[in-house]
């Protein structure tokens, strides 16, 4: 007897729905393998998508910032970093202050980047200390949160040394240097905090680049939080924030945040259709601000809010 279809039989082509789902499970599988691979390798690779460091060695000092003096500071966990000092220069506008300035810098370049805005301050009467990242221009280590706040600490109790205590020191960041200053203001409170271009956290400046769940950008940046806004909600020192309009790095939101989360805040400096690195940030804009900052402390009183 001849049987055209047996029962339970299928037509050559045609899946069974167990055989559909088996297929996507696996598809699903492999996607998930291949995402929580990418993740962890972010992660361990956090270094490199947050730093920037210039490779090359700093140049002689005096050829980029007359005046200045290169020391080698030893951080609490050992590392020898090279930063620089700058006295207030005799020859400029205003009297020596009493007051220091204690300079972050951002993820990207050297000291070397900071000089004029170094002399900018100088020029005011401060004396300057730009901090020397690990892993920076010829610095040995890694850069992380926590050991970039060290390597500030290490300047901090430098300038303490030569008179300078931190409550007459101006702590000075731009961009992830105000994470730094941020830091540092948690262990060692300063007079008081200049934030140029502030983000709320590092992981909220990795959304608006990376289309990932917050949770998933907090985990690749384990090392590298930066919680900014927090910090600045939890002590009274007096806060100043610098931004510009059309920073295409830290979204000015962001910046607008940080001021409001500050609990003494000073004034908020917005400049309109700025960007994040344009060369106004190295001149008066930030050196007048921070003197205003200096100036109030030293008075006692409070500044009107400037914009």
């Amino acid at each position: 007897m001849t049987i055209g279809a047996a029962q339970g039989h299928r037509p050559a082509g045609r899946r069974t729905p167990v055989r559909r789902l088996a297929r996507a499970a696996i598809v699903v599988a492999v996607a998930l393998v291949v995402v929580t691979g990418a993740v962890f390798g972010l992660r361990a690779g956090q270094a490199k998508l947050v730093y920037h460091p210039s490779r090359a060695p700093l140049p002689p000092v005096a050829q980029v910032l007359p005046g200045a003096e290169a020391v080698t500071l030893t951080t609490e966990d050992g590392l020898d970093l090279t930063s620089w000092i700058l006295p207030p220069t005799t020859r400029g506008p205003a009297p020596a202050r009493d007051q220091a300035v204690l300079l972050a810098h951002g993820n990207g370049g050297s000291l070397a980047g900071r000089a004029a805005l170094a002399a900018e301050l100088a020029d005011r009467g401060f004396t300057v200390a730009l901090v020397g990242y690990r892993g920076y221009a010829g610095n040995p280590g890694t850069p992380s949160e926590h050991g970039l706040v060290l390597d500030a600490l290490a300047v901090q109790r430098e300038l303490a040394a030569r008179g300078f205590p931190a409550d007459r020191t101006i702590y000075l960041g731009e961009s992830i240097g105000t994470g730094v200053v941020s830091g540092l203001a948690e262990r060692v409170p300063p007079a008081g905090l200049v934030l140029r271009s502030p983000f709320t956290s590092l992981a909220d400046v990795g959304r608006t680049v990376v289309p990932l769940p917050r949770s998933a950008i907090r985990f690749i940046l384990d090392r590298n939080v930066y919680p900014i806004a927090q910090q600045v909600a939890a002590h009274d020192v007096p806060v100043t924030v610098i931004s510009g309009t059309a920073d295409e790095v830290v979204p000015h939101a962001q910046s607008v945040e940080v001021a409001a989360a500050a609990r003494h805040l000073v004034e908020h400096v917005v400049v309109d259709g700025a960007r994040h690195n344009d060369g106004l940030w190295l001149g008066p804009v930030v050196a007048d601000a921070v003197v205003r900052l200096a100036d109030m402390r030293l008075a006692g009183e409070a500044v009107a809010p400037a914009s």
